[in-house]
């Protein structure tokens, strides 16, 4: 069982910052992988990026450069730091982990947080 808390979310301008955390908990966490994604209204939900506690992030084309994925192991909290957002980012953020690295790929994971809103105003 892993519980992922996520929090950070609210309302930035356009070209604003954010970072939002995720609180992971739970057993045996370097069983798992981890990934952020998001989903806007009317969109299906997309990954952003994907980790092993253990290794570097694998960025989705459109994060790169504007969005960093890092993570406290000590404290077992991921984030997601949000930088030059646009009004196109506005979307429920999540965090979510699964023992397959494939499965998160896909969009699909065990353990979901109950995500954090993020709104961009232009």
């Amino acid at each position: 069982q892993v519980q992922l808390v996520e929090s950070g979310g609210g309302s930035v301008q356009t070209g604003g910052s954010l970072r939002l955390p995720c609180a992971a908990s739970g057993n045996t966490l370097n069983g798992y992988y981890f990934g952020w994604f998001r989903q806007a209204p009317g969109k299906a939900r997309e990954g952003r990026v994907t980790f092993h506690l253990d290794g570097a992030p694998t960025y989705f084309d459109s994060m790169k450069g504007r969005f960093t994925a890092s993570k406290d192991n000590l404290q077992h909290t991921l984030y997601l730091h949000q930088d030059s957002l646009k009004p196109e980012d506005t979307a429920v953020y999540y965090c979510a982990a699964d023992a397959s690295l494939l499965r998160l790929r896909r969009n699909e994971a065990d353990y979901w947080g109950q995500g954090t809103q993020v709104t961009v105003q232009s």
